[in-house]
């Protein structure tokens, strides 16, 4: 099914890595209050062909304001462009 799926252009077709939440002096902190962490953590699924540097299975950080979701095979996947990657893991 995901061999269908491919990203075009300069997009990049992620995976984001599921976190728990995080505990802060006792404190819970849910995603969208941790305002300390900008960047995601994520698995490249697939490179579109103008994506220079980066391949297929390469785990990467990107901006969370970044992308939108796409939903391929009742799973959530994350289409960014490439400029929004900051590092390779």
């Amino acid at each position: 099914m995901l061999e269908q799926m491919k990203a075009i252009n300069d997009y990049i077709v992620v995976d984001v890595e599921k976190v728990g939440p995080k505990k802060v002096g006792g404190l819970l902190l849910t995603e969208e209050l941790d305002e300390t962490n900008r960047y995601i953590k994520a698995t490249i699924i697939s490179t579109g062909n103008l994506v220079e540097g980066l391949k297929d299975k390469d785990i990467i950080y990107y901006d969370k304001h970044a992308g939108h979701g796409i939903t391929w095979a009742d799973t959530m996947y994350h289409v960014i462009r490439a400029r929004d990657v900051v590092l390779i893991e």
